[in-house]
């Protein structure tokens, strides 16, 4: 198994969204890192039912879940890492930091879309 697709955030206490590939092909959509009181932990997909609770709607046993959960936070960790935030050519180093103004104007594109 593998991550195929993650967005990173902070969404209250949602830290990630990831989709997961099987060894077998199948692509599994809404796994989610959330941070929780003892650290970061994998949600499983959920639905959501008329009353407004959620219920998983992926299970997994123990053993699977566990790797599931090394794999994903190790992906979360690395692209941090790997990926670390610059300034864009456009704004100065000693600039102030963005108003929120300035973060409203802003474009987004459908990879920003958490879900």
């Amino acid at each position: 198994m593998k991550i195929e697709r993650m967005n990173k955030g902070e969404w209250g206490k949602l830290r990630a969204f990831f989709d997961l590939k099987t060894s077998d092909g199948f692509v599994i959509k809404g796994f989610k890192i959330v941070e929780g009181i003892n650290g970061l932990f994998v949600g499983m997909p959920s639905v959501q039912n008329k009353e407004g609770e959620y219920y998983d709607s992926v299970f997994a046993d123990k053993d699977l879940r566990d790797e599931l959960e090394k794999l994903a936070i190790r992906e979360y960790g690395q692209e941090s890492v790997t990926a670390p935030e610059t300034p864009s050519s456009s704004e100065d180093p000693g600039e102030a930091p963005a108003t929120t103004e300035d973060v409203k104007n802003q474009e987004y594109d459908e990879d920003d879309i958490p879900f």
